[in-house]
């Protein structure tokens, strides 16, 4: 039997493999993997769950190792769930797990001339973590089909570069390189506002979205999701349990950050960060519908979804989401 479901690749519940990105998005899996809450919830079912984690910069990166097997949760922003949703309907049926919070991005520029997008011009670079698909791009797009027109909704790609933020913040604050602008998330805009005056903000996606929205989600396959019911629930269990031990330990939680993803930023600094009123680490979704409806009328998503809970899996729909 063991040869067997070997053989088939059938996923033995009690393991689970994850990948996160970069930067203060991802504290509510920082914490997750700081304190095993993983392993605790599965304990509480009788189960040993043996956890992996993995480090991935960009969206096409998550969603192929995702189809191809390699991982069973992956972590983006909420476009490109929305297109592996769109795309794997009646086959792998990717859905979200939870979101990560509602963290906006601001797109950032050290262009003194650049105060709108209609500034950017063709010498301009904008740097996002995956150029034409990643959340960034596609939040730019939305935005760019209102002030530009549909037809012209892609007009930044041609000048977008992908490139992790880490990178992206070196090159905003020191000048001297093609990147002028970076559609950044937190903390990596906090960094290069404080250490460039030169450095503006243009616009958030928060302005775009029309208010607070989740930046971040998990998701995974229907298949692992239906085989693995315990370590599911112990994940999600996990999830919600460090959501709220971070809205009442701040600075434990700054500290966690910095241990977990080995950053030289100092406490008080990330502190600030987690206690910005604009930073919601929940994983309830926030305005997740609006790039639903905003994606399919620009043609990216084939598929209209009727409400949110048509991507996330049932294990979330109890949270007052959207």
């Amino acid at each position: 039997m063991a040869l067997l479901g070997s053989a088939t690749g059938v996923h033995a519940e009690g393991s689970i493999r994850i990948a996160q990105q970069f930067g203060i998005a991802y504290l509510i899996l920082d914490v997750v993997r700081d304190q095993q809450l993983i392993e605790k919830h599965g304990r509480q079912q009788g189960l040993d769950v043996k956890v992996q984690w993995e480090a991935i910069s960009g969206a096409t990166a998550m969603n192929e190792a995702l189809l191809a097997g390699s991982l069973d949760v992956v972590s983006a922003g909420v476009p490109p769930l929305l297109t592996l949703w769109d795309r794997t309907r009646g086959r792998q049926n990717v859905k979200a797990v939870a979101a990560l919070g509602s963290l906006p991005n601001y797109l950032i520029t050290n262009n003194p001339e650049v105060k709108t997008l209609k500034d950017l011009g063709p010498r301009d670079r904008i740097a996002v973590p995956a150029a034409g698909v990643g959340f960034q791009s596609r939040t730019l797009q939305i935005e760019t089909a209102r002030q530009f027109g549909k037809a012209d909704f892609k007009r930044f790609d041609n000048i977008s570069v992908s490139l992790a933020h880490p990178d992206a913040t070196a090159a905003l604050i020191s000048g001297g390189t093609e990147v002028t602008a970076h559609f950044s998330s937190a903390p990596f805009y906090y960094q290069a506002l404080e250490a460039n005056k030169s450095v503006h903000k243009i616009l958030s996606s928060f302005d775009i979205l029309g208010g607070p929205a989740s930046f971040n989600v998990l998701y995974t396959t229907q298949k692992f999701h239906d085989e693995n019911p315990k370590t599911y629930k112990a994940f999600y269990a996990a999830l919600d349990e460090a959501a709220q031990w971070i809205r009442g330990n701040k600075e434990q939680a700054a500290q966690t950050f910095i241990r977990v993803q080995k950053s030289r930023l100092s406490p008080d600094f990330v502190r600030r960060i987690l206690e910005d009123p604009e930073n919601d680490f929940t994983i309830v979704p926030h305005r997740t519908f609006v790039y639903a409806k905003e994606l399919h009328e620009l043609g990216v998503l084939k598929r209209q979804a009727d409400s949110w809970k048509d991507y996330f899996f049932e294990e979330a729909h109890a949270g007052n989401g959207s």
